[in-house]
């Protein structure tokens, strides 16, 4: 049963409930499959796909525990405000990248989303759709970042795979989240035990998705998050472009 989180208590009612299920041994689940197979006339090929499904749901049960997490109320940075500065280093195309807010404003306006785990379905799609309209973005003048708290070896995969962000623009790594929090967004604990869509463990907590629009001036001139504003992965794409180009447009 899915409940309705808020606070802290419903965040550790998740943590606890998903600690709960990772730890559980699923080989008595087989192991009685296999015990009365016989019984309900199955063979054994059948009984092992189902103990597989099993197996597999518990990822699928990772994922949905990232969706589930509720963040409270974000105080993140308002329209107006000046956009921090900040260095990282993160992965465009599978190479080693270094990214600075002030060097690539010099350039034009930024869109810099931040995004919760590479691997994860929302993530993979909001990667790929960013990926697919990168060249709007380029004639609109802007340039594409993202964060996340994935560490290096994660982000250097995903910003190569062609699924996803296929070398069209980089990602930074933040696993200290130390730049998520100059943007002042909520960042979700580690679910021990979750996996992304490959069955690799995450290992790191999640950073609110989120995207900031910034002008060539530094100032923030669009915010929005997934949560509070109602929006799917890829809305925050296609949000974001359509301010670029209405910004493009007053030049």
């Amino acid at each position: 049963m899915l409940l309705p989180l808020a606070g802290p208590r419903g965040l550790r009612e998740v943590k606890t409930r998903a600690r709960r299920f990772f730890r559980s041994d699923l080989s008595h689940f087989a192991g009685f499959a296999l015990e009365f197979r016989p019984i309900f006339g199955l063979d054994r090929k059948l009984w092992k796909s189902g103990v597989a499904i099993m197996k597999g749901f518990r990822t699928l049960f990772a994922a949905a525990c990232i969706c589930m997490i509720a963040v409270p109320a974000s105080a993140a940075l308002k329209v107006g405000a000046i956009a921090p500065n900040f260095t990282g280093t993160g992965s465009l195309g599978g190479k080693i990248f270094k990214f600075n807010l002030a060097s690539a404003l010099k350039k034009g306006p930024v869109v810099l989303y931040f995004f919760p785990s590479a691997y994860t379905q929302g993530c993979d799609l909001e990667a790929h759709t960013f990926a697919t309209q990168i060249s709007k973005f380029k004639a609109a003048g802007a340039s594409v970042i993202g964060v996340s708290a994935d560490d290096l070896a994660r982000l250097k995969q995903f910003s190569a795979d062609p699924h996803f962000c296929a070398g069209k623009f980089p990602i930074i790594s933040d696993p200290s989240t130390r730049i998520a929090a100059t943007y002042k967004l909520k960042v979700s604990p580690e679910i021990p035990g979750a996996k992304d869509v490959r069955g690799v463990v995450i290992g790191h907590g999640f950073i609110q998705r989120f995207t900031y629009v910034i002008a060539k001036s530094g100032k923030v001139i669009a915010e929005f998050s997934s949560r509070r504003d109602h929006l799917t992965p890829d809305q925050h794409v296609y949000k974001s472009l359509a301010i670029v180009r209405e910004l493009e447009g007053r030049r």
